[in-house]
């Protein structure tokens, strides 16, 4: 009797949730819902004809079954994965370009560390033309909507339907003035009083984001964070920026942040593709990637 072969994605589903030991630790790996990640470890197990894993009270665990069988499932994903490779390359299509888009001020980002990405990334993919552009969020989300970018880093204010969205970390954001601006010498100055100050807003917010952070209106708005530096620089303005962005100039004395138990707020990164595209290997890739190397900023923190 011939044996129906089985479905790769239930190999990926089980590899993901012995990583993570257990189906919530996987619902973000696999942007799947634990119910549905439950139905695929059924078909597997119904598909192979034993148990593969235990969970309980006692937490989760392998079968002895289950612990063979993962070591077969992981050479074959990697063998699998070498034969995509070696097609590619054999089609030519391996000698291309891949367009990542990501948000400005990201670049010295300690805790996404994009060039330590971007290294591995060609090491991976010697062949391929990367492209790296800058742009805002409402551009990040069209650009991979319309497939002008293969993926984009940023933070995005919504979910799209047609995007795969997988969590990174957790931006710190903090309200700065200048060495120029009268707030400067200030020691933790009250909310009524840092609201007397013009503040820069960013083109994307909209009035419901500035107020979240404190103010009612924007005497100026800019659409890169380099425009907003020069802005908070020039002693006319307020405005956030990135606490690691900032850090440089802080450390020059050029800027301050001003009543941080008030005035703050952590903007949460993402990387982004198209759905349909997960399989994809430079796509993979940059996601394992993205993923290992914010995980590892928050175990050194």
């Amino acid at each position: 009797m011939k044996h129906k072969r089985v479905n790769i994605r239930l190999l990926e589903v089980f590899v993901s949730v012995v990583r993570h030991q257990g189906y919530s630790g996987a619902q973000q790996d696999l942007n799947l819902t634990t119910s549905a990640i439950s139905n695929y470890m059924s078909e597997l197990e119904e598909h192979v004809g034993f148990i593969l894993c235990r969970r309980g009270r006692s937490g989760f665990m392998l079968t002895e079954k289950g612990q063979k069988y993962l070591q077969y499932v992981e050479t074959f994903l990697e063998e699998y994965d070498q034969l995509e490779k070696a097609s590619l390359a054999l089609d030519g299509n391996e000698v291309g370009a891949f367009n990542l888009a990501i948000l400005d001020a990201t670049v010295m980002d300690k805790t996404l560390n994009l060039p330590e990405i971007l290294r591995a990334f060609h090491d991976e993919f010697p062949s391929t033309q990367l492209n790296l552009l800058i742009r805002s969020p409402h551009e990040l989300v069209q650009g991979v909507l319309d497939e002008r970018f293969d993926a984009a880093i940023g933070t995005f204010p919504s979910k799209v339907s047609n995007l795969i969205d997988i969590p990174l970390y957790k931006e710190q954001h903090w309200l700065y003035c200048s060495h120029q601006h009268p707030l400067f010498n200030e020691h933790l100055p009250s909310i009524e009083e840092v609201k007397k100050f013009g503040v820069v807003s960013r083109s994307y917010w909209k009035s419901a984001d500035l107020r979240k952070r404190g103010f009612g209106y924007s005497t100026a708005t800019v659409d890169t964070m380099e425009a907003q530096l020069a802005l908070i620089l020039s002693g006319r303005y307020v405005g956030y920026l990135p606490e690691n962005y900032a850090e440089l100039y802080m450390q020059q004395n050029l800027l301050k942040p001003i009543t941080p138990s008030e005035f703050g707020f952590q903007a949460p990164f993402s990387l982004v593709f198209k759905r349909g595209r997960a399989r994809e290997l430079p796509i993979k890739k940059l996601r394992e990637l993205a993923k290992e190397h914010a995980q590892k900023s928050y175990r050194n923190a």
